[in-house]
């Protein structure tokens, strides 16, 4: 998780740590030269209290966690304008002012998904795709949507991939995965229960699971084995649409077939080339 997002959410915090965490938010301009001793002086905090919130937040020590301050700061002013997730727009808006904002949310939404993306784990999950015999996608409302987008790219290089909750015979599908298969669930929220019960068998059945969502405490994480986490200021109701949510999952997957890709690149360029020939001027021709 990003580090700003970590200190406004004070997930698990104590009340010291909350204090901390609110004077940095308020003060992030003046953080770069501010020693620790200054800090918990402003804070009516001491320095071990201090080394315990960086630590929480998976920092060594002040300097490292001081560093991450001034780098989050740095790309926060320099960010496109602000533009909320749930209400983009408003009714006075021109054509033109929206265009503008739904353009500065959506480059918002990839550089936070990008600043989020753990390299180890994109690559273990993009491995664990690549070995499966069978991709089932679990995924409901907007969030299916990206998934048959991902099913269509991974046609082109010939891996199958099945949209499991489709034709609400969710549980069949379920029950037909096995540990030769891949399992991967998208959901922002990531609480539906149907897809806690899926999981949990998975995971005693040793099936391969990768999991995209915008939730870092979602209950799925421990029952799946990669996870692709993109947090957004997307709330799960109160909302215009799944902007923010959408695109984030939409760059992940694409990752992800970039990987697969790049994985056999001269094989699937190949099989680019003969498949293009027999649907252009072969006996796949429909136009």
């Amino acid at each position: 998780m990003l580090i700003l997002d970590a200190l406004t959410q004070q997930t698990d915090f104590t009340t010291t740590e909350k204090r901390l965490a609110d004077y940095i938010l308020a003060n992030l301009p003046t953080l770069a030269n501010l020693y620790i001793k200054d800090l918990a002086a402003a804070t009516y905090t001491s320095h071990s209290a201090i080394i315990r919130l960086a630590q929480k937040l998976g920092y060594h020590g002040f300097r490292d966690f001081q560093h991450a301050l001034t780098v989050a700061a740095t790309a926060q002013s320099q960010a496109l304008t602000t533009v909320d997730a749930n209400f983009p727009f408003q009714a006075t808006d021109t054509a033109a002012t929206i265009a503008k904002k739904l353009a500065d949310l959506t480059v918002n939404t990839i550089q936070t998904a990008y600043a989020q993306i753990d390299a180890t784990q994109l690559t273990a999950a993009a491995k664990l795709l690549d070995q499966a015999d069978r991709i089932f996608l679990f995924s409901q409302g907007d969030s299916q949507l990206r998934a048959r987008s991902f099913q269509n790219k991974l046609i082109k290089i010939n891996k199958l991939a099945i949209i499991a909750e489709e034709y609400a015979d969710d549980a069949w599908q379920a029950a037909n995965v096995t540990p030769q298969d891949c399992a991967v669930f998208i959901s922002y929220a990531g609480t539906t229960t149907t897809h806690q019960h899926f999981a949990t068998h998975f995971h005693e059945q040793h099936i391969p699971t990768v999991l995209l969502t915008g939730n870092a405490q979602s209950p799925l994480i421990a029952l799946t084995t990669q996870q692709l986490i993109s947090v957004q200021p997307e709330k799960d109701f109160a909302k215009v649409a799944t902007f923010a949510s959408q695109a984030a999952f939409e760059y992940l997957l694409d990752n992800l077939f970039s990987l697969l890709y790049v994985r056999d690149y001269r094989q699937n360029l190949l099989k680019l080339q003969q498949n293009q020939a027999l649907m252009q001027n072969g006996p796949l021709q429909t136009k």
